[in-house]
């Protein structure tokens, strides 16, 4: 299992992106690329998951509970 390294206000900033791009993808039928709204699905999961693959890679966390 992935360690946790998505926090408070991160985590609420990337669930609310998502979910306002997935809403996009839906209310914008008529777009021309509106299939590029479905990357919403990546910060909606990072954010429900608390856990980013890429703060792992870099070595970041905004997570105050999180053990190094």
């Amino acid at each position: 299992m992935l360690a946790r390294n998505v926090g408070g206000i991160d985590r609420i900033a990337r669930i609310v992106i998502g979910l306002a791009l997935i809403a996009g993808f839906f209310l914008n039928a008529d777009a021309g690329l509106r299939w590029l709204y479905l990357i919403g699905i990546v910060p909606l999961a990072t954010g429900l998951m608390q856990t980013c693959p890429l703060y792992s890679l870099i070595g970041v966390s905004t997570c105050s509970t999180a053990k190094k």
